[in-house]
């Protein structure tokens, strides 16, 4: 009884969106989160476009409304910000309706972009964007609600300031979003793994047999990756 009956195609498991990144300015996620005013029921909207390689926010802005015109007008000032033109960069989003709606999705055709999107009911398919919101809304300083939207505006690019420029990001070695966008964490990362390998031959028996930390950030990085690549990237590091 329980069998798929009927004309109907049955449902079938429809597979991650997989994107891989090398280097900055290859695949963007972005995403919009809630900030609370005094108001209940009422909020403002902190707009974020995320480089997934570098952790970089490329370009945030704060409303009082989700919309998509709002959204498109963003992506073009972050691409002209970064110098890109859009061309082959893949956007990643979750299903909402302003990640959807017909102004964005004109703009990215028009760009070149290529739009890739969460699977339906799935919450965790943007799980850079959803990481970016936990650091925002577990940091010391965050308010318990805003004043106002320009209150909202004026904690969100303290916020941005210090994340691109001064937070070490555990995914990417301990170095800042930024320094690792310009480039600058291979210098930063090797004078570490020098400074490491000077201490452990200084006083071996600090690390007992051990190896010390690697000082290493992930050259490519995988955005809903499928398990046949989670298989193939186990057997490289085993090998």
């Amino acid at each position: 009884m329980s069998q798929h009956r009927g004309r109907a195609k049955p449902p079938s498991a429809k597979p991650p969106a997989e994107r891989v990144a090398t280097g900055p300015g290859q695949v963007w996620s972005w995403d919009i989160t809630y900030l609370r005013s005094p108001v209940l029921g009422m909020f403002f909207y902190l707009y974020v476009f995320l480089d997934v390689w570098s952790r970089k926010i490329v370009g945030f802005e704060v409303h009082e409304q989700e919309s998509t015109d709002l959204a498109s007008d963003l992506l073009q000032r972050a691409l002209s910000k970064e110098g890109l033109d859009g061309v082959d960069l893949a956007l990643h989003a979750d299903n909402g309706s302003p990640m959807k709606g017909a102004t964005i999705k004109a703009t990215m055709e028009r760009l070149g972009i290529i739009a890739s999107f969460s699977r339906p009911r799935v919450s965790d398919d943007n799980p850079y964007s959803e990481a970016l919101f936990r650091t925002l809304k577990y940091s010391l300083q965050y308010p318990t609600s805003f004043e106002s939207c320009d209150q909202a505006r004026q904690w969100s690019g303290g916020f941005v300031e210090w994340y691109n420029h001064e937070h070490l990001h555990s995914s990417i070695g301990f170095v800042t979003p930024q320094d690792r966008h310009d480039g600058r964490d291979r210098t930063i990362l090797a004078k570490r793994r020098a400074l490491y390998e000077a201490a452990r031959r200084r006083n071996p028996e600090r690390w007992a047999g051990r190896s010390t930390r690697a000082w290493s950030a992930p050259q490519a990085v995988l955005l809903n990756p499928t398990k046949d690549t989670r298989l193939a990237l186990q057997s490289q590091k085993a090998a």
